[in-house]
């Protein structure tokens, strides 16, 4: 069974550790999205208006996750997935590190394929 990891990673400086790690823990592509949470986003301003000034843009400070995500084909590459991606971020369970999950997958199209050799 093909399994769905996800990673919410807090600090996104930490993206391409993970996404490397992850590589070499048998992943064979990463997706990373931008992303946000809903705590942070009430932290953010709206108030701007239609033309902030160049002061106000400056000193605006946004707060940004990085989403990552890769299908695998079994649990075992899961396990390695996890562990690659707590020694780079750290007990996970610890704020602001981030948040992983993992969701079977009934049906793949696509995921790639180990080719035989050519005789």
């Amino acid at each position: 069974m093909a399994y769905l990891v996800v990673l919410v990673l807090d600090d996104i400086q930490q993206c391409p550790a993970v996404m490397e790690a992850w590589q070499q823990a048998g992943a064979s592509g990463v997706t990373i999205l931008e992303s946000s949470g809903l705590q942070r986003q009430r932290g953010m301003r709206d108030d701007l208006g239609p033309l902030p000034s160049l002061e106000t843009l400056l000193s605006r400070q946004e707060y940004h996750h990085r989403t990552l995500f890769t299908v695998v084909s079994d649990e075992d590459t899961v396990e390695r997935v996890i562990r690659a991606t707590e020694d780079i971020v750290g007990d996970l369970s610890q704020p602001y590190t981030g948040i992983l999950f993992v969701v079977p997958v009934v049906r793949v199209v696509g995921l790639p394929k180990k080719r035989k050799r050519e005789a």
